[in-house]
Formats: C-alpha cells, structure tokens, sequence
C-alpha cells in the first residue's frame, strides 16, 4: 500500500505525532529498523475501506455521547456490550419502552439526561468500555518500568518472544520487534482466538508475517513450558488471569537475568478498566473538534497503534539497557502523550 494513500488520516493526527515520531526514531536507533508510521497508524483503516469518523468511530463501534454536561464515549465493540444496551438504559433511567429506541439511538437519548461521568461508569460497571474526553490526562507516563530481575543485556536478532496479546497493539509490538530480528511465537486460546481473525485478514497478515502460532488450551500450568524458553513475554490481560494460570510476571523476570515482561493494558496494571483503542483515545484526550466545538474521533482506534509504538520501543531500550524489567505500558497514557503535544501546538481559545 502506497503511502500517499494513506496522507489524509495522516493530515488529520499531524498535530499530535511529535511525541510519536520521537519514539519511533529512538526505536529505529536501537533496532536499525525503520517505523512506518503511515502504516502503523492508518493500514487498517486503508485495507478496510474505513470512512474517517465523526462522533461514530471508524469501525462504527464507539460512539461519543451527548450528556448534560459534557461528552462521554461509549464502545459497543463486542456481541455482549450490544446485548447489555437495555440494562445499561435502564441504569442511565431510561424509561423502559418496548417501542423505545435502542442501542446507540437510545444511548444517545438517555445520556442526555445525566452527567458524562455517570454514563461512562455505568458502562463501566457492565463491563463496556467507556471514557470521559481527557479523564486519563494525569501524570501517569505512557510506560512504568520496575525492575523484579537481573540484567543482562541481549541482542535484539534471536530474541525469543511469547506473544499472548490480542487484536492490534500487542502484535504490532510484536511485528515490529520480529521485523528487528527477534522470534515471535504468538500463543493463542483454544476457545478464545484473537478477535483480529475475524476482521480484515491481509492486515491480519501483516501483523503477523513471519511468526509462528500456538493454539493451546489455557488451563493452569498449559502454558509454563512455553514461556519458559521465552526471553520475552507481551501481554494484554488483566494480571489476575494470568495468574490464575500459573503466570507471574516477577517470577518469569526472577527467573533468568536480561528478560522483559511488557504488560498492555487500559490503564495500568494496577486498573481492572477494559478498553479498547477508541474510548482508550477519548480517555487520554486525543481527540479533534468539529465546527461546534464538539469532541470527534480522530484516526481509527488510534490508542492501539500509538500503544504498539510505545510499547516495542520500550521493549527494544530495555534489551539494550539490560532488561529484568516488567513494562506497563498504558493506552489511555499514551493517549494522553500525544494530545499533550496537540494542545502546545494548538493552544485552547
């Protein structure tokens, strides 16, 4: 795919990419591999035929409300968030109309009575993934490393990674340190395959070019042989899975000096908030603004590439520096990066 293809998305996001090509430049400093942004951020979207978005995402799944006092995004990305629309109407006090409109239609109604906080927390509390515009723009960096190992410093060619992550940002991680030289093994469940599988599959393949595939039965103790002979492991789960299955980042560090763990997640480890790309944007405040003034998205999911970015960077500085070091790796944070740089180079009125 040619990259002027790719220059309108682009245009769109250029205020906000300084931070980003920053990273991308250091990433290519200590692997010699370049970083195409174009692609990273918009091939998706490309390979779709995705429309730019408005206050509907790309992919048609998240959508910015109107609430009393404000904006809130709500991601109806999976069969389960569409079927607990009518209980999340029901928390919001939406009356109960059989006729009524539901799903977005009916959100969109509903959220207009309340406070944006309490849409997304009662999304929140039903296990869909929602967002206030900028309610992650603390001071939390896009990357927390703590060190649980020993150093050892490690060559990128031959690194051998346990991919357990899932649909975009973990894999481009993946991608783009196995493009640097690593092998990357992606390790799937037998009952829960990636959920990219079923979306476009040329840009499923080029996430995943070149990397062999496990599909094992994630029960406790399935997967400690893999890992294992891993020197490193990314993952996108809440920690208390993983540990259920016998995974524990500090001991895989312990365990032999120069490893890394990086762990992808919504907010930090230390959060059980599920997110996804869109509302994880929303949430760090990257985001543009229509004629009105009102909030619209930007890119497509664009939290998921920026995060994959980070996080192989963070990866390939920490081999370099001697690894034995568990990554957190943030997407809202880096979110919040990149419209920190969109707010210096636009300044609010």
């Amino acid at each position: 795919m040619e990259n002027h293809a790719l220059q309108p998305w682009m245009a769109s996001v250029e205020p906000y990419l300084a931070p980003l090509a920053e990273v991308a430049r250091s990433f290519t400093d200590l692997s010699a591999v370049p970083v195409d942004l174009p692609s990273a951020l918009f091939l998706r979207a490309r390979l779709a035929g995705l429309e730019r978005p408005g206050r509907t995402s790309a992919n048609g799944s998240c959508h910015l409300l109107h609430a009393a006092d404000g904006w809130a995004a709500v991601n109806l990305a999976r069969p389960d968030d569409l079927a607990a629309v009518p209980t999340l109407l029901a928390l919001l006090g939406s009356p109960n109309e059989p006729d009524g409109p539901d799903g977005p239609d009916g959100l969109r109604t509903a959220a207009r009575r309340v406070a944006a906080a309490e849409v997304a927390e009662a999304a929140q509390l039903l296990g869909i993934a929602a967002a206030v515009p900028g309610s992650a723009q603390d001071a939390r960096p896009a990357v927390q490393a703590s060190r649980w190992g020993e150093r050892r410093i490690r060559k990128m060619a031959g690194t051998r990674i346990v991919d357990f992550s899932a649909l975009w940002a973990g894999p481009l991680c993946a991608r783009l340190l196995g493009v640097a030289g690593a092998r990357v093994t992606k390790v799937e469940s037998v009952t829960r395959p990636d959920g990219a599988r079923f979306g476009n599959p040329a840009f499923y393949r080029w996430l995943h070019d070149g990397h062999d595939n496990l599909v094992v039965d994630f029960a406790p103790g399935a997967l400690d042989e893999i890992v294992a002979e891993a020197d490193v492991v990314i993952e996108a789960s809440r920690p208390r899975a993983l540990r259920r299955l016998g995974l524990r980042a500090e001991e895989f560090l312990a365990a032999r000096p120069g490893r890394v763990w990086v762990s992808i997640t919504g907010y930090g480890r230390e959060s059980d908030r599920i997110a996804f790309g869109d509302d994880a944007a929303v949430a760090g405040g990257l985001t543009g603004v229509d004629r009105n003034g009102a909030p619209v998205f930007l890119g497509d999911a664009l939290a998921d590439p920026v995060t994959g970015v980070f996080a192989a960077h963070a990866v390939a500085r920490s081999l370099a520096e001697g690894g034995g070091v568990l990554l957190s790796v943030s997407m809202a944070a880096c979110a919040a990066t990149l419209a920190r740089a969109g707010t210096r180079v636009h300044p609010p009125c």
